[in-house]
């Protein structure tokens, strides 16, 4: 049985391959991060390796070894665990010879061996071209399956020799409806999950049942609320602790973006009468006060800034004087008009 939800179309696919034994040797799964990449990897791992009649059945000794991570035929291929290695932010070359080597092998225990390369757009530039010869030169009874959030990080030279399959984020209904009728969450917290998770059932079960995850969520919105409040003081002291935090994980500030411009989403949203679609829905009533005092004008300029900050970091613009510019954005109650920093990045490139 195949364990990813919502993504039919590429489950028909691979089915359909999988009983014409037409499966091509390696595979792109394309996707933002726990929307099922992993999921339908091992999947289709299991269904390489099943004894069953119907393939994955998901509880033969192959199925159950690879959902246990125990199976000698299929590997799992991502980052070192060694933060001190040069290396260590890249998949290696090391890596990637001894995946040739194990190729060259025939299967240990099962019918066909599985390479599994988890943030593929993290191969290293000789690591990718070692992972190109290997694809150009495919073995019998082995299989790739290359995961990525976006194949434009990758070289073209090795998407073109995979078949790709993209997987979408579900609609929040569809979260909603997986989260209460298979694992059992009640209906206000499946509701809560799905509009958060924004399509990746993944990320919704992980905070189904690690109270840590809502309890960060909810520091960042008490914070992002504080600085709304806050002078231009305190907001320059905070983008100057984005700035820092930048250097040293970029995700987390694209997250912190993120769940800003999930906020003023919903204000927005409240602000046109469209309750019923936010995000935020355990904090309505405190958007629904909120948005009295901003004019929709303010709110939808205010969106796209933080839209244009988050395009100027993932272009290596200055942090701090990108932060600090959204900081200065952030409209204010008064209804004094700021220009954006979309309007000045558009005038200062003329």
């Amino acid at each position: 049985m195949w364990q990813v939800v919502g993504q039919d179309r590429v489950v028909s696919l691979l089915q359909r391959s999988l009983e014409k034994e037409s499966l091509a040797h390696a595979y792109l799964l394309i996707g933002p991060p726990h929307v099922g990449k992993m999921t339908l990897a091992l999947n289709l791992a299991q269904a390489l390796n099943c004894e069953a009649a119907e393939r994955p059945c998901g509880e033969c000794v192959p199925c159950q070894k690879i959902a246990s991570a125990n199976h000698a035929d299929v590997q799992v291929i991502g980052l070192t665990q060694d933060e001190n290695s040069a290396e260590a932010k890249l998949i290696s070359t090391d890596q990637i010879k001894e995946m040739q080597h194990s190729t060259s092998l025939p299967p240990f225990e099962g019918k066909c061996k599985v390479f599994i390369i988890e943030d593929a757009e993290l191969l290293s530039i000789e690591a990718a071209n070692r992972m190109l010869k290997t694809l150009e030169e495919p073995t019998d009874k082995v299989v790739f399956i290359l995961l990525t959030m976006n194949d434009r990080h990758l070289p073209q030279t090795v998407v073109s020799r995979c078949q790709r399959l993209e997987l979408a984020p579900l609609a929040a209904t569809e979260v909603e409806a997986a989260l209460n009728s298979r694992w059992g969450i009640e209906p206000e917290k499946a509701k809560l999950l799905a509009r958060l998770s924004h399509g990746c059932l993944g990320w919704a079960l992980s905070a189904a049942f690690e109270d840590s995850l809502l309890q960060q969520r909810a520091e960042k919105l008490e914070r992002l609320l504080e600085i709304i409040k806050a002078d231009y003081e305190e907001r320059f002291a905070y983008a100057n602790q984005l700035a820092t935090q930048f250097t040293q994980n970029r995700g987390s500030v694209q997250e912190v973006l993120d769940w800003w411009l999930d906020w003023w989403r919903d204000l927005m949203l409240v602000k046109i009468g469209c309750r019923d679609i936010i995000t935020n829905v355990d904090r309505l009533d405190t958007l629904v006060e909120m948005a009295k005092g901003y004019r929709l004008a303010q709110i939808r300029e205010f969106i796209n800034s933080i839209q244009a900050a988050g395009k100027q970091l993932r272009q290596n613009a200055n942090p701090r004087l990108v932060l600090e510019v959204l900081m200065l954005d952030m409209p204010g109650k008064e209804g004094r008009g700021k220009q954006s920093l979309a309007t000045r990045l558009a005038v200062k490139n003329g």
